[in-house]
């Protein structure tokens, strides 16, 4: 048994930037056998994500996405090399045991073994000597450690190929972190391009930047367009590396949104918001924004942080914020300006009159939204709106405007009815007179004698001519009045 006497410090802080700060700082000197130093760093860096409290930015009332740790596992013909105290494998197989151990009661994890190099031997090269040999599944820590400890390195190095085929080990799941972390002592040595195939794996969402733990030598160079490298040059390096690599794979990459009025302060919410690929235009992520119940915006667990987002406020008008970057491990916050206020258009009296209502921005023919007159009111960001009422006749009101948490009401006045009676079918049409003149409000149908139209409060009049007359002088022009709420008949004769 290797005894190695070592003093360890841990300094955390836990500070996240959700409405007043948290802060916790520990710091402790141990001195212990390096053999049980993995299971105390994994027991802190435990407590550290799973006792965070209420307020540290962490979704406390819905459970945490899984996150399922692929460990792809070097067992080519160089890890039977010596390595300081012993072989290389027996050193990784030692340290992954312990780790894979220290998780096994770890909520919300779920582990896999990938191992590549162990069935063929180096000579003839075998480039598919790679094999899923423990699949994800709840309590398999055991059968993990039963195979690691049964690996025997025979063969080459088919990394690429290791990394494209770990893209089938995950099995479909709409809320999962998936990790990779790649232990190896090499390169690749069968043609393959890992750079490519992790950034392509990456994008497409099967799996987060790999972690890469190089054993015996610097290959940051080869690794790091891969994901993030550890450069192990001796037994505690590896040690440290893959605790590291450990910790940060536990930690979830979560954010808030601050949807926020006009005082700066993040008060918005119930609003849908898209993130999409700002390359492809893929849509990445729908949720409607939430409050918790302590009254802040909700956590949001993000499931990629391979690419940056272009987020979409679905106000209205839409509120875009471009090239979010999501810091992976850490608590973000996306802020996005959207003080809204609100909008009806009611018709007085006590005949509820449904009436579409075009809503525009100020000076734009762009239709916006189209609410009804018996709609409740809508929200709106604060600003200049025109509004196009399809009454009879149609109104326009202009630069009507919204303020932060107020609702503007605009009021229209109850229609009158007119009940035009026609003694033959005919051409004609009903005009209101305005300052400007006569202005069209409705044509009259050809083969009906008699409609009934609800007409806003005015001077009105009907001119009309006979299917059968043959001369301009038959045309009819007939006056009338329409008060509000008042029904009439106008006979054209």
């Amino acid at each position: 048994m290797r005894k190695h006497w070592v003093i360890i410090e841990f300094g955390i802080s836990k500070q996240f930037l959700n409405f007043g700060a948290f802060s916790y700082k520990a710091k402790y000197q141990f001195k212990m056998k390096s053999s049980v130093i993995n299971k105390i760093f994994l027991a802190f860096i435990i407590f550290y994500i799973t006792d965070m409290p209420a307020n540290a930015g962490i979704k406390d009332d819905d459970d945490p996405p899984l996150t399922r740790i692929l460990f792809v596992f070097d067992a080519s013909q160089s890890m039977h090399a010596m390595w300081h105290t012993d072989t290389r494998i027996a050193v990784a197989k030692d340290l992954l045991i312990d780790i894979v151990d220290s998780l096994r009661h770890v909520p919300h994890v779920q582990m896999a073994l990938r191992v590549f190099g162990h069935q063929s031997h180096h000579t003839p090269q075998d480039c598919d000597d790679t094999k899923l040999e423990v699949g994800f599944w709840d309590g398999n820590a055991t059968r993990i450690i039963r195979t690691i400890r049964e690996i025997t390195p025979r063969g080459t190095t088919p990394i690429a190929g290791s990394l494209e085929a770990a893209k089938d080990d995950f099995p479909p799941c709409d809320d999962c972190r998936n990790i990779i972390i790649l232990i190896t002592d090499g390169i690749e040595r069968c043609g393959g391009d890992p750079c490519e195939v992790s950034q392509r794996l990456q994008k497409k969402g099967i799996f987060l930047r790999p972690f890469i733990i190089g054993v015996g030598r610097d290959f940051s160079k080869e690794f790091e367009c891969v994901g993030e490298y550890f450069d192990a040059r001796n037994e505690d390096q590896f040690r440290a590396s893959l605790n590291i690599a450990i910790s940060q794979a536990l930690k979830a990459t979560t954010a808030q949104i601050n949807l926020l009025d006009i005082y700066g302060n993040p008060t918005e919410s119930n609003i849908p918001v898209t993130f999409y690929d700002p390359d492809t235009g893929e849509i990445k992520k729908n949720v409607v924004h939430t409050m918790n119940h302590r009254g802040l915006p909700d956590t949001l667990y993000f499931l990629s942080t391979a690419y940056n987002y272009d987020m979409v406020v679905h106000t209205m008008p839409p509120v875009k914020v471009n090239d979010i970057s999501v810091t992976p491990g850490k608590h973000n916050i996306i802020a996005a300006e959207t003080p809204r206020g609100s909008l009806e258009v009611v018709v007085g009296g006590r005949t509820p009159v449904d009436y579409p209502v075009i809503v525009r921005k100020a000076g734009s023919m762009v239709t916006l939204n189209v609410q009804s007159t018996t709609d409740v009111p809508k929200k709106y960001l604060t600003g200049n709106y025109d509004l196009e009422i399809h009454s009879l006749p149609r109104i326009i009101i202009e630069d009507v405007e919204i303020e932060q948490n107020h609702v503007t009401t605009v009021e229209l006045p109850q229609p009158g009815v007119a009940s035009i009676r026609l003694l033959s079918n005919g051409y004609g049409m009903v005009l209101k007179e305005t300052d400007d003149g006569l202005e069209l409000v409705y044509r009259l149908k050809e083969n009906v004698k008699n409609e009934i139209l609800n007409l806003m409060p005015g001077n009105y009049r009907v001119v009309f001519r006979s299917r059968g007359a043959t001369a301009t002088y038959h045309t009819i022009v007939k006056p009338f009045v329409v008060e509000s709420g008042i029904a009439k008949t106008i006979h054209v004769r």
